[in-house]
């Protein structure tokens, strides 16, 4: 598990992420609305199929659900148009960040992100800057729930996954984009069921950071850029060691 995971694991645990509901369901209306652009029946397209589930799973309400793609599809004329955008830049220690945005004015959101970089001891790099470290991916995240974590891994193997990392008894699933949503209906035909499916830019390689102090600074940054309402998701290559995570988040 990366650094940047292993920290938002522990957020969960000890429940320092106060994100408030109604900043969830804007972030999964977005999503739909983005996949949505590609056709609004979740049967032909994959990736709406899976912005839907993964709003559902956060209780997201059908009303909420349906407008999001009617606003995607262009049918509510008088949505305003949304665009995926991303953007890169370096923190303390040298770490390298890779923002996703989901926005409707790229001045408003490149602004904010200055601000925040600068701020929190960074720098918004050049489009290029750090995207090649990174590597998109398919992701599942399944609780084993009284199964063996070993057999849900020779499972996922059996279904095409790439790779399989056990953590306790969390079990993340990583595939080729194109084969998400393929490992994913072949799990559940075994039984065994997906808490979230979604595609992710994995760093390549990781930078270790053993400093406390940077590691603060640097997750400082992470969790601001991460409260900007434009951020969909951050990405970083960041390897903090556990004890420090645990250390900082206490």
């Amino acid at each position: 598990m990366s650094g940047h995971s292993k920290w938002h694991s522990i957020k969960h645990k000890k429940g320092a992420e106060d994100v408030k509901r109604g900043k969830i369901f804007s972030k999964h209306s977005k999503l739909i609305s983005i996949a949505a652009r590609n056709g609004g029946d979740p049967d032909m397209n994959p990736g709406l199929r899976i912005a839907i589930e993964n709003a559902r799973a956060e209780n997201m309400p059908r009303d909420n659900i349906e407008r999001a793609i009617k606003k995607g599809t262009g049918d509510d004329k008088s949505a305003v148009q949304m665009e995926e955008v991303f953007y890169e830049g370096f923190g303390p220690g040298g770490v390298a960040l890779y923002i996703e945005t989901l926005t409707d004015n790229k001045n408003r959101t490149v602004t904010n992100l200055k601000h925040i970089f600068g701020k929190n001891g960074g720098n918004l790099g050049a489009a290029g800057s750090v995207g090649y470290l990174f590597k998109k991916r398919g992701i599942l995240n399944v609780k084993a729930a009284g199964k063996n974590p070993e057999d849900i891994e020779l499972a996922a193997i059996d279904a095409g996954a790439e790779d399989v990392n056990v953590e306790g008894d969390t079990v993340e699933i990583y595939t080729d984009p194109s084969e998400l949503m393929k490992v994913k209906g072949q799990l559940e035909s075994a039984g065994i069921k997906a808490e979230s499916a979604s595609l992710i830019y994995l760093p390549q390689n990781e930078v270790p950071v053993h400093d406390e102090e940077t590691a603060k600074k640097i997750l400082n940054l992470v969790d601001a850029v991460e409260e900007d309402e434009d951020v969909s998701s951050v990405y970083s290559n960041f390897d903090i060691p556990e004890t420090i995570l645990e250390k900082i988040s206490s």
